[in-house]
């Protein structure tokens, strides 16, 4: 798998229908640009479809009639035991299809330097290098137990398979909590953007918008890099989004950039 300006990472085939898991961090900031290349020789543009930065989770699917794949087989990562023997598979360093042996040595929250973090993880001794992040972990059987992350000391951590399930299963409604109306942008003032924005004409008390700064008449310009034209074109950015969101603003006749926290709901917004 490679993403513009991210190199190359690994990843999960999810669903036979061109739905492909990895790591958040492989594909951030490349919504576009990202190319996946099969066992088999085949490559496939893709896209990010939903993200998640706490959880160092991706979601992509394939563009180009992928259909009909090879999908992973999910195993019961609940019923993981100290000891297991487990296998890491991806390309670290660029050698393609690399297989690493080890055990698991603990399921659970990460701690470290007096707090727990809040993300559960599998922990072994698999060896993993640039590259692995977003392959499989697998066990004994060939069954996906864990989606590959990241290298803690001498420990590999890995996201398990049931909560990636869970998380790729929820519909995620991202809320910037505030209302909005399309308005022309004079060409003096869009920077990269497009000619159109959406001024902002209610902020929801204690929203994410609200938590982040915006202020009623602030111009929304881009959300992540995408120009805005609409609110469904914000809706679509939303939900593409991870867990947090770049927005360019126009305020008083000057570009900034601000980051938001985004809060979920059931609501749309």
């Amino acid at each position: 798998m490679r993403s513009r300006g991210r190199g190359i990472g690994a990843g999960v085939i999810w669903d036979p229908d061109g739905l492909v898991m990895t790591n958040h961090h492989v594909v951030a900031g490349a919504r576009r640009g990202i190319t996946v290349a099969l066992y088999d020789g085949r490559e496939f543009d893709a896209e990010v479809v939903k993200g998640s930065g706490r959880l160092d989770l991706a979601l992509l699917r394939l563009s180009g009639g992928a259909t009909d794949l090879p999908a992973a087989s999910p195993g019961d990562s609940d019923a993981l035991r100290v000891g297991e023997l487990v296998y890491a598979i991806g390309h670290p360093w660029g050698s393609v299809g690399a297989v690493s042996a080890g055990i698991v040595g603990g399921v659970g929250e990460l701690r470290g330097r007096g707090r727990a973090s809040s993300v559960r993880y599998v922990r072994s001794d698999v060896t993993l290098a640039p590259g692995n992040s977003g392959g499989p972990l697998l066990n004994a059987r060939g069954e996906v137990v864990a989606i590959n992350a990241m290298v803690f000391g001498r420990t590999a951590l890995s996201i398990p398979t049931n909560a990636a399930g869970t998380w790729a299963a929820s519909r995620r409604r991202p809320r910037l909590g505030i209302g909005v109306l399309p308005v022309e942008v004079p060409p003096s003032l869009r920077g990269e953007a497009g000619p159109t924005g959406l001024v902002i004409a209610a902020v929801e008390d204690g929203g994410a918008a609200d938590r982040a700064g915006l202020l009623v008449g602030d111009v929304l310009l881009s959300i992540e890099g995408e120009p805005l034209d609409g609110a469904e074109t914000l809706l679509e950015a939303l939900a593409r989004a991870g867990d947090a969101v770049e927005s360019r603003i126009l305020r008083g006749g000057r570009i900034e950039v601000m980051n938001v926290s985004l809060v979920e709901s059931g609501r749309a917004a």
